[in-house]
């Protein structure tokens, strides 16, 4: 396949966006695709987060059939969840929504999951779901008030950004950080290097002195 096949990221998060060009890959076109994140019934987390990132990258595949210069081009698509133990915690909106996962994950172990899906420019899908532990110290109420009064948690997947304040939180970690960030680089560089995408094409490239 060309290098020349454009990348399109069936996302809007700032943080996917910046954690790809922080590995030196620039999509071309950055196309959130809406979808119904509710989970079914009894739904696994890891389920949960294969499904929502299959479902993201066909609903932007499907919405590129229309444009020339991008209807054979990758689709990139991720979903990232946070579970304790088989139980879901939401994507807070509301100041409620983050003080009940602060004080659910307080001196708790959990689980982040994030599917990727990458859907090639012949149509053929390729999935990966990562797994990341990690334990938060106890946190006492002040400092759930304090984080919470930082608004970083707003849209986040169980109420906190590792990559902000919330990092002081982190025990331990076991697995990928930029998975807990929001996409595993190491996998989603593999899939799209083994689709034959070229990752390093806008690396920099300077003379050796």
């Amino acid at each position: 396949m060309s290098s020349s096949h454009k990348l399109v990221l069936a996302s809007g998060s700032p943080r996917r966006i910046e954690l790809l060009q922080q590995a030196g890959i620039e999509p071309d076109r950055i196309l959130p695709a809406d979808i119904d994140e509710t989970p079914q019934r009894a739904e696994h987390p890891r389920s949960l987060a294969k499904r929502l990132s299959k479902e993201k990258a066909e609903k932007a595949f499907t919405l590129l059939q229309d444009e020339a210069e991008l209807e054979r081009g990758y689709v990139l698509a991720a979903d990232t969840v946070v579970a304790v133990g088989r139980r879901i915690l939401p994507k807070a909106e509301t100041s409620e929504d983050a003080a009940f996962c602060l004080q659910l994950l307080s001196g708790r172990s959990h689980r982040v999951y994030t599917g990727v899906c990458l859907i090639t420019p012949s149509g053929k899908q390729r999935q990966r779901l990562v797994e990341t532990r990690v334990r938060f110290k106890r946190l006492p109420r002040i400092e759930i008030d304090r984080y919470v009064a930082s608004g970083e948690w707003r849209g986040k997947a169980g109420g906190y950004g590792v990559q902000g304040l919330a990092g002081a939180f982190v025990v331990k970690m076991t697995g990928s950080y930029s998975n807990i960030v929001g996409l595993p680089l190491f996998e989603t560089a593999a899939l799209l290097d083994g689709e034959g995408f070229d990752t390093h094409r806008n690396w920099p490239a300077r003379a050796l002195s």
